[in-house]
C-alpha cells in the first residue's frame, strides 16, 4: 500500500531542500570563479575529468535502468538504481568542484595548452566551438535547475509520497538524463584540449 500523506516534518524537509537548491549552485559558482591552480598544493587532479565522464555515464545508465524498472513494476530495483544515480551525481559534484578549484581552466580549441587561443587554433576549432558552448551552457544551466527536482524526487520517493514523487519525477527524469548525457558529450568534445 502506498502512502501519499506527507510526514509530520514535511515542511521542515522541504525548507531544507529549498535552501540546498539555492546554496549548492551558489557555492559551486563561487568556487569556480575563485582564482584556480594550486589551491590545494601539489594535488594532481588531472584524472578527474575522465572520472567525471565515467560518473556521468554511470548516472545516465542508472537513470535509464531505473526508469525501465519502474515501468516494469519493480519498485525496489527502481529505488536502488535511482539512489545509485543520486550517489554517483553527488560524487561527480564533489569531483567537479575539486577539479575546477585546483586545475587551470581548459579552453576549447587550445591545442598547444598554453591558455591562449591563437588565430589558427580558433580557425581549426571552427563552428564546433559554438556547438560546444551552446551544449555546455545548456548543461550548466540545467545542472543548477535540476538540484531541487532531484532532491524532491528522492525525498518524495523515500517517504512514499507516490503521487508527489510521480509528478516531480516527470520533470526530473528527462532533465537529469540530459544533464548526465550532455556532461559526457561535453567531456568528449573538450578532452583533446586537456594538458598532458
Amino acid at each position: 500500500m502506498t502512502n501519499n500523506l506527507a510526514p509530520a516534518n514535511d515542511k521542515k524537509i522541504l525548507w531544507i531542500i529549498g535552501v540546498l537548491s539555492v546554496v549548492i549552485p551558489i557555492v559551486v559558482a563561487v568556487l569556480l570563479f575563485m582564482p584556480q591552480t594550486g589551491n590545494l598544493g601539489d594535488l594532481d587532479v588531472s584524472f578527474l575529468p575522465h572520472l567525471n565522464a565515467v560518473l556521468n555515464s554511470a548516472t545516465a545508465i542508472a537513470l535509464a535502468m531505473g526508469y525501465y524498472k519502474i515501468k516494469t513494476d519493480k519498485p525496489a530495483e527502481h529505488r536502488m538504481l535511482m539512489l545509485s544515480a543520486f550517489a554517483l551525481s553527488s560524487i561527480f559534484l564533489v569531483s567537479y568542484v575539486l577539479y575546477h578549484f585546483q586545475a587551470p581552466s581548459t579552453r576549447f580549441g587550445d591545442l598547444d595548452h598554453n591558455g591562449i587561443l591563437s588565430e589558427s587554433e580558433l580557425l581549426a576549432a571552427g563552428y564546433v566551438r559554438y556547438i560546444y558552448f551552446v551544449l555546455l551552457l545548456a548543461h550548466i544551466i540545467l545542472a543548477a535547475v535540476i538540484v531541487p527536482f532531484v532532491l524532491l524526487s528522492i525525498y518524495f520517493g523515500l517517504t512514499k509520497q507516490i503521487a508527489r514523487h510521480k509528478k516531480v519525477s516527470a520533470y526530473t527524469f528527462p532533465l537529469w538524463l540530459f544533464v548526465a548525457i550532455s556532461g559526457v558529450i561535453v567531456y568528449l568534445m573538450i578532452s583533446p584540449y586537456y594538458g598532458h
